[in-house]
This record gives C-alpha cells, sequence and structure tokens, in this order.
C-alpha cells in the first residue's frame, strides 16, 4: 500500500512539474522573440503535409521495404522525419550515427566498418527494454521494477517450500504425509504442490535461459576451436539471429537511421538492405518491417539507387547561398539588431552561410557574447565586428581555438599586421612616385618643330570637330582635310579665328565657335606665340 501511494504521489508530481513548465513556456512566449533558438530538429516542419503524406504512403505500401529520403546536408530531413514520427500511429526506432561523425579537417581519424556496425547493433538491441529480449546474448543491467518485490517473495517461498517438501520427503513418498486427503490437510497439500510449482518454473526458467548462451570457443594445449561466425568481418550478419529476435520480440516495424551516408561506405546499406529481407521473410516476424535511410542524393550513383530503394522521397532545401540571407536577417531581427548590422556585410557572407543550424547558432553565440562583453550600461561593441567573429568561429572552429593560443591562420595574419601595412604603404609610395615622374615629363614636353606643334592644335581642333569631318575651313573658304591640317600654310590663321566652318560626309556644312581652344591647350602659349622659341 505504502508503494502504490509513492507510485501516485510521484506521477501527480511529474505532471504537475510538465504542466508548470508548460505554462512558463507559453508565458515566455508571450513576452517577444526569445533570445536564443534551439538546434534540435522540429516536429513543425512539414507545414503542407506532403512529405507526411508520401511517408504515410511508402510505410503503408506492402511492397515498399526500404524508403530514402534524399537531400543535402542540412535541407531538414531530420525535422521532416520528426515531424512525420508525431502522428505515426505505430512503434518506430531511430538511429543515429551522429556520434561517429570525424570533426571538420580532422583526417587522421578514420571510423571503420565494424564500429559503425557495431553502434548500429547497439542502438537496435538497446532500444527495447530488457524485459522484452529475455534471451538475448546481450545482457544489460536492469533497474528493480515494482514487481521485482513479489518475483523475490515467491522466490523465498518457493524455496521455503521446497525445503519442507525435502525435510517430508519419507512421507511424501509413502503417501503418509497427504493422508488424510481432506480439507483439514490442505496446508501440508497446497505446500507440496507449491513446491512442485516453484521447481517447474525454475528448471524452465534455466531452460530457456540456456538458449541464450554460446560457445566462444574450445582450447587446448596447441588447439583451438571456435566458430565459423567468429570470422565474419561484419558485427551485423554475425549476430544475424540476434536482430531477426528482436523484431520477433517487439512491435517496432519501422527503423529510421540517418547519418549513415556520411561514412561514403555503400556496402553497410546492402547489409542492411539483406537483413531488411530476413527480417520480412522470417515467419516468426508477424508484420512488415520497414528501413528509412536519411541521405544525400549523391550516395548512389545512375540507377543504383532506384533498384535499392522501393521509394525514394526529394527533399527540397528550405535553405541555400542564395536565400540564405533571409535567414540572417530574421535572425537578426529576433535579437533586434536591425539598425545595427551593416547591411552589405550581411549579403556579402551570408553566401558562406547554407546551414540553417549553423546561422541559429552563430545568432545564440551572439546573444551571449553581447551580454558579457557589453559593460557600464554602454555598447561599446561592434555589431558587425562582433558578428564577423563569430561567423569564422563557427565555420572554422578549429582554427579560432588555436587564435587563443597565437596559431592558425588568422593569428599568422594578425601577426603580419606591421608587415602587410608596410609593403601596402611602400606599395602605395611607388605608386605616387611614378605617376610624379608621369606629370613631371608631361609638363617638360616641348614640341620638337613647328609641324610637330601644329599636329598638337590641329588634334585639338579635330576632337572638337564631329567625327565624320571632310574638310576644314575659315570663311567657308579652302577647305582642307584633317589630314593635312599640320601642313596648311594658313594653319595659323586657321586657329587664330573666332569660328570655322566644316564639311560632314552625310550632314553637310556646319559651323563651329573655337575661341577658347588654344587657352585649353596652354593657357598661358598661344600657337602663335610657341613658334619664336622653337
Amino acid at each position: 500500500m505504502y508503494i502504490s501511494r509513492a507510485k501516485i504521489f510521484l506521477w501527480i508530481s511529474d505532471k504537475l512539474f510538465k504542466l508548470a513548465e508548460t505554462l512558463r513556456r507559453i508565458s515566455a512566449s508571450g513576452k517577444g522573440p526569445a533570445k536564443f533558438v534551439d538546434l534540435a530538429p522540429t516536429d513543425e516542419a512539414d507545414q503542407g503535409g506532403v512529405y507526411s503524406a508520401a511517408l504515410a504512403f511508402a510505410t503503408e505500401s506492402p511492397d515498399v521495404s526500404n524508403i530514402a529520403l534524399t537531400g543535402p546536408y542540412g535541407s531538414g530531413k531530420s525535422s521532416i522525419i520528426r515531424s512525420f514520427l508525431k502522428s505515426y500511429p505505430r512503434k518506430a526506432l531511430h538511429i543515429s550515427l551522429a556520434a561517429f561523425l570525424p570533426e571538420a579537417g580532422d583526417e587522421q581519424r578514420t571510423v571503420t566498418r565494424q564500429e559503425i556496425e557495431r553502434s548500429i547493433l547497439q542502438q537496435l538491441l538497446y532500444g527495447a527494454d530488457a524485459d522484452k529480449l529475455p534471451l538475448s546474448r546481450f545482457k544489460r543491467i536492469q533497474s528493480p521494477s515494482f514487481w521485482s518485490i513479489f518475483r523475490s517473495l515467491y522466490i523465498l517461498s518457493g524455496i521455503l517450500a521446497v525445503w519442507h517438501a525435502f525435510h517430508n520427503r519419507n512421507g511424501i513418498f509413502d503417501g503418509s504425509y497427504f493422508k488424510p486427503f481432506d480439507f483439514t490437510n490442505w496446508l501440508d497439500i497446497s505446500i507440496t504442490a507449491f513446491a512442485l510449482i516453484f521447481l517447474w518454473s525454475a528448471i524452465h526458467h534455466f531452460y530457456v535461459a540456456s538458449f541464450g548462451l554460446s560457445l566462444k570457443g574450445i582450447s587446448l594445449k596447441d588447439i583451438e576451436i571456435r566458430p565459423s561466425s567468429e570470422d565474419q568481418d561484419s558485427i551485423l550478419n554475425r549476430h544475424l539471429d540476434e536482430i531477426v529476435y528482436f523484431f520477433q520480440s517487439t512491435r517496432y516495424d519501422l527503423v529510421v537511421v540517418e547519418d549513415l551516408d556520411r561514412f561514403e561506405d555503400s556496402d553497410i546499406f546492402v547489409t542492411l538492405r539483406e537483413i531488411n529481407s530476413l527480417v520480412n521473410g522470417n515467419v516468426g516476424v508477424k508484420r512488415k518491417v520497414r528501413f528509412l535511410y536519411a541521405l544525400r542524393d549523391d550516395i548512389f550513383v545512375n540507377t543504383d539507387r532506384t533498384k535499392f530503394f522501393e521509394f525514394i522521397i526529394p527533399v527540397i532545401p528550405i535553405i541555400n547561398s542564395s536565400n540564405s540571407i533571409d535567414m540572417v536577417l530574421a535572425q537578426g531581427s529576433r535579437l533586434e539588431l536591425d539598425g545595427s548590422l551593416d547591411q552589405q556585410f550581411l549579403r556579402e557572407v551570408s553566401r558562406y552561410l547554407s546551414d540553417l543550424r549553423l546561422i541559429h547558432n552563430i545568432f545564440n553565440e551572439y546573444a551571449i557574447y553581447v551580454a558579457n562583453l557589453e559593460t557600464d550600461g554602454e555598447n561599446v561593441l561592434d555589431a558587425t565586428k562582433l558578428l564577423a567573429v563569430l561567423i569564422y568561429k563557427n565555420v572554422y572552429p578549429r582554427d579560432f581555438e588555436r587564435l587563443h593560443r597565437g596559431e592558425g591562420h588568422l593569428a599568422g595574419i594578425l601577426g603580419r599586421k606591421d608587415e602587410l601595412i608596410a609593403a601596402r604603404e611602400q606599395s602605395h609610395r611607388s605608386e605616387i612616385a611614378q605617376l610624379e615622374r608621369g606629370i613631371e615629363a608631361a609638363e617638360k614636353q616641348v614640341p620638337k618643330d613647328i609641324r610637330e606643334l601644329r599636329r598638337i592644335y590641329a588634334m585639338a581642333l579635330l576632337e572638337s570637330l564631329p567625327a565624320n569631318v571632310s574638310g576644314v575651313g575659315r570663311n567657308g573658304q579652302q577647305f582642307v582635310a584633317p589630314a593635312k591640317l599640320s601642313e596648311y600654310e594658313e594653319f595659323d590663321e586657321l586657329i587664330n579665328t573666332q569660328s570655322i566652318h566644316y564639311n560632314t560626309f552625310n550632314q553637310g556644312r556646319r559651323q563651329q565657335n573655337i575661341s577658347g581652344l588654344q587657352a585649353s591647350i596652354d593657357p598661358e602659349w598661344t600657337c602663335h606665340g610657341l613658334m619664336p622659341l622653337l
């Protein structure tokens, strides 16, 4: 009675705690946007229900055993699966290999196929309670349940009954122990019957438990005998009986496998497909078992994936390099940073942020950093620069960690600050000196003779006229071809006049004012004034 009351009290306490937590979240959501966003997959990713409908079709089709949910990293496959499982009516087992993913840039750490298969086997078998798999060779520690008290009482009573029967074995064998065989002797008869039942149940328990025993090997002086299954490289193939027994003893009919494609080993998929076929072909499994894989589009090439999977669902990414700016701006608005961040910087840097979880984490860290670095109530931080550092921290975490020790690429660039400034300054000085020499040379440039002087003024004159000029003259007479201007004997009179006439190939005769032409070439000297100096 005391135990029942304690369980009821714990149940009520748990429900009250969950209710209080729900009310707290509702209250917090009414105060405006949250400062932080979790990175876990959401169960509201499939608003239109298209993916859930496709998955529902695949999980109900009798001919579909292997389902693929394909899409690039960060496309939302995990969220789609979680949204589907929220309304899935039957039991599903989730297997994730994210813990085995090597760190970015860590080429020395390689994950073997046996490690991957061991993890799959562990998550598969340990996904069910130990009571569901009493014959499994993989024994686990169990916490005593409420019924363990009655089990221990049953064992103690059975031992006492067997001891009592053994103590009266002579009377039991000759029959005197059961006389008179009526209600007055019910206690002795009941104890004997209970002892027999206890002995039978104990023998049955040890007999069934022996099914889970296996012979690892026999070692003699110079001989060692092992089962042939021990030589198999595949851990999954080695424990096929355990896997089939798991599905015989549990009610799981959907196994979700994630992150298996990141190891670039298609042979594991072949092994899992074979296991799926064996499980569905076993007479002890009374239901259809399906495997759902979340993987990239390129894990199988050509027609291999259409042969491997009976149903393929493509996932359209909700974010890529072209629209990531919208996600970045939305996160900035959530933290009320609309006027603090350089919009041009955000547009440029968002092209390198194509993972929504990465963007969420960057702004989560921004909220933490800005709360710890702002002092004395004064906003002394440059929001754009702080965000730039946090983007660098998340995109290149290893180099950022080395920065604390003065190592890494960024530390090397910062260490060369003075050197780079000096090199840039020297480059600018060289350009300035070169420009100054050019200006000086241009200022010192003097025509060698009258003909070259005329060419300078003739060129300036032609530049002021249309390109299709066929002849130039003054007073509407004596038109000279443009190529002959520098040789024209009356060039001085032509260049000194206020206006000239010119002919074009398609527009006839026109008039042009050239009174300011000589001043535009040299404000101090005229063509006629420079001639005596040559």
